[in-house]
Parts: C-alpha cells; structure tokens; sequence
C-alpha cells in the first residue's frame, strides 16, 4: 500500500559529519519517507529543528536540485547573499550547480517542522561554503573529504 504510516516512520538523528561539524545538526530530526515509500530517484524527510538548531551546514550540491516547505514555525534562511526568514506556509528552492551555499537555521524558541524534497543521483559532489569539508559520492560509496580531495580521518 502506496499510504505511509508516518507515524511508524522512525526518526533519524544520525549525520556523516565528522567532528567537529557534527555538532552544527544537534537538535536534528528526520523521519525519511522518500525512504519508507522506497523510492531511490528522490529524497523526501519530515524534518524538525529544535530550537538552535541547523538543517546542516551552508552547502550546495553540483547535481542535486533541493526544495524545502515550511510547515510549522520560523527558520533562517542563510545563503551567500544573507538571512531570510521563512515562516510556515513558505518554500524555497536551490537549484544544482548554483555555487550559492544554503543552510537553515532555527533562531526561534520553538521547533521548526518542514519537507525537504531532494534529487537522489548516483553521482555527487557537496561543497560546504564556510568549512574545509566536501562530499563525494560515486562508485565507491560516500565519503568526507577535505576540499582537496583527502579523506576525513
């Protein structure tokens, strides 16, 4: 059955993040329904932000297109440009390739509830803007590296 029991979808607190930047998602929490429905050519996650609260740390994806729907409170938007605020009823898109690092930060004392809908690609390169820290997957799995291309250790 296509419905998904949301409900019983469990919540994923997890980040790849190597310390210390794991830090920035604390307060995180998805449940994956892209995932519970098991679809694998994009990504949907219910996600919360408790208050301090990032969505991760500013990037941008060379192949993978990103929408975010607010659903409940006010979140920060920062991109290279500055802050916007995003308030429920509110959405915003950052296309692949953009150069234009994006994050989403919980400023508010109370949580944030949105959908971020993603491309799924079999082949990927996240840049993050403020930090020395890259994303690469391919053939061989994913992986952190620096922006220079060595791994995370």
């Amino acid at each position: 059955m296509p419905k998904i029991d949301i409900a019983n979808v469990p919540v994923d607190t997890r980040t790849g993040y190597p310390p210390p930047f794991d830090r920035v998602v604390f307060g995180r929490e998805r449940k994956r329904l892209g995932n519970a429905a098991g679809l694998d050519q994009f990504g949907v996650n219910l996600t919360r932000l408790r208050p301090g609260a990032a969505s991760a740390l500013r990037h941008w994806h060379q192949r993978e297109d990103e929408l975010v729907f607010i659903l409940e409170g006010e979140v920060v938007l920062v991109e290279d440009d500055g802050e916007t605020l995003l308030r429920a009823g509110d959405a915003a898109g950052f296309q692949a390739n953009s150069g234009n690092g994006h994050q989403l930060l919980n400023k508010s004392d109370r949580d944030v509830v949105y959908l971020e809908v993603g491309t799924r690609s079999k082949h990927e390169r996240v840049e993050y803007s403020d930090v020395d820290l890259a994303v690469v997957r391919d053939e061989q799995g994913m992986r952190y590296t620096h922006k220079n291309g060595d791994l995370y250790r």
